[in-house]
């Protein structure tokens, strides 16, 4: 019976078993992520007992990427976007140039070409949209300074690898790949030709899918779903949203040649300026927490754990390089940006896995004749035991981002002696005022309403954008990290009549 109806047995068999071992992890204190990615292992083709159908899984996992992707851009506007691009763009590049390095490293090490080892290196510099996401949902860090900045990095890594996915037929010519015919099929065709051609057709996608989303989906998306609602029917809405989503992500990549989860983020960044968002996100939840539960599946139905005892080097090096190589570089670039060690490092461990467009870039790779097979191998087990080891080391993150904050309060509050606030700080002449405490989404709320009061009051922020934005408005504004003693005596906090705290947790101005 299991074998005439394979799309039921996939669905049944990978959520249930991934309902058990995710339960069993949560009852850990581990990640349910983890669970769900050991149901797709003990389900897939490398572990005996049921083999669930790879393909429909694959399929069925798509839908949970554009769900989830869908959800993420509801929760972002296109100015949130572009408040992140000084650090998103330059800290992307930044990533995936030094994954590059350490990919060409190893590769030398292994013996093979020049070539794979820059493919083996852009396959482990990007990171798994949906991980990352559903990791800032988890946390209810997605709408926070730092989960617009991840979720930026992200759109900034699917564009180059975007790029690097349509170049590289191109490239396997000029290099003399086996398989050239493939990648250069128009006869007497220049190589160096054909990649500016892939470059420039590429690049005019990209820009006709924006403006495409920009000219029709403001106009058509948000006044057909408002007509729909008011007809009542909360199926009809619901049937709208999915058709939206998933519609979009579709025709984006049929037309545009981009992945389903840009053109799901970017219908659903369209549909977040509509007044209606916050309930088409609602009843989207239900479907997208499923579908996605089946994504993680199926990447665990990839993985032979055979390969991690036949093979341990290349397979920790791999490892290795996805959680400290490409981290370390963001971490370095956010401290460059001047945003605090432990904002800093939470930033550069969201980001210490691969996912999704990696298993695309590298199975391209093998087929061109680009990346030896073993090198797909070792890409595949890296992105598995990253998902696994991912939470564990966001958790070390924190925990040491707290310890850092603390040992920077109690240092500073010893150093104190003449005055309340540092040298290099302000200190405020208000009284019996309000102290908010965050200028992000939440903290600009706040603003508005004590400016609209009369009320007096002053923000404090450690994000440089944040304080030069409220400065524009003529908001005085502390710079610096609440949890600082000189800040806190800078904004006169022992006078103060209000305190007002903006941000998700105790510790995210950190």
């Amino acid at each position: 019976m299991p074998h005439q109806t394979p799309l039921i047995a996939t669905i049944i068999g990978g959520i249930v078993l991934a309902f058990v071992l995710g339960a069993i992890a949560n009852r850990l204190r581990v990640s349910p992520i983890v669970g769900y990615v050991l149901a797709g292992v003990v389900v897939g083709p490398h572990t005996p007992g049921f083999v669930a159908d790879q393909a429909l899984a694959r399929e069925l996992a798509e839908i949970g990427v554009i769900l989830l992707m869908f959800g993420v851009g509801l929760h972002f506007s296109f100015k949130d976007l572009l408040s992140v691009r000084r650090i998103a763009v330059p800290g992307a590049l930044a990533g995936i140039s030094v994954g590059i390095v350490l990919g060409l490293v190893v590769s030398q090490l292994i013996g093979w070409s020049i070539g794979a080892g820059v493919v083996f290196g852009v396959s482990l510099s990007v990171a798994s949209t949906v991980v990352l996401t559903r990791g800032l949902q988890e946390r209810r860090e997605l709408t926070s300074e730092r989960g617009r900045i991840a979720v930026g990095w992200l759109v900034v890594e699917d564009l180059v690898m975007i790029l690097a996915l349509v170049l590289m037929p191109a490239l396997a010519a000029i290099g003399g790949s086996p398989d050239a015919s493939i990648a250069d099929p128009t006869p007497g065709s220049s190589g160096t030709g054909s990649v500016l051609a892939a470059l420039g057709i590429t690049i005019g996608k990209v820009v006709g899918l924006i403006v495409a989303m920009l000219v029709i989906g403001r106009r058509i998306v948000p006044w057909a779903l408002h007509h729909i609602a008011q007809s009542g029917s909360r199926e009809l809405f619901r049937l709208a949203v999915l058709t939206i989503a998933l519609g979009m992500a579709f025709g984006a990549a049929a037309l545009f040649d981009v992945s389903f989860a840009l053109g799901a983020f970017l219908a659903g960044m369209i549909l977040s300026e509509s007044e209606l968002s916050q309930r088409a996100a609602e009843e989207t939840l239900p479907l997208r927490d499923a579908f996605a539960v089946l994504f993680f599946v199926s990447v665990g139905m990839l993985i032979d754990p055979a390969i991690i005892v036949r093979e341990p080097g290349p397979v920790v090096a791999t490892v290795l390089i996805i959680l400290f190589g490409k981290p370390l570089a963001a971490y370095l670039v956010a401290r460059w940006f001047k945003h605090p060690p432990a904002m800093a490092l939470k930033l550069a461990a969201s980001l210490g896995q691969i996912g999704e467009f990696s298993f695309i870039f590298v199975g391209l790779a093998v087929a061109l004749g680009v990346l030896p097979i073993d090198g797909r191998d070792y890409v595949l087990a890296g992105a598995i035991l990253s998902i696994l080891f991912n939470p564990l080391l966001y958790l070390g993150a924190g925990k040491l981002g707290v310890w850092l904050e603390r040992r920077k309060a109690a240092a500073s509050s010893t150093s104190m002696e003449e005055s309340t606030a540092a040298p290099g700080l302000k200190p405020t002449a208000l009284r019996d005022h309000a102290v908010v405490v965050g200028g992000g989404r939440v903290g600009r709320i706040i603003v508005d309403e004590l400016g609209r009061q009369g009320a007096p009051f002053l923000v404090i922020d450690d994000s440089s954008s944040v304080v030069e934005t409220l400065e524009a408005r003529g908001v005085e504004v502390i710079a610096g990290n609440a949890v600082d003693a000189d800040v806190l005596g800078a904004a006169n906090v022992s006078q103060a009549k209000q305190i007002f705290v903006g941000i998700p947790n105790a510790f995210e101005a950190g």
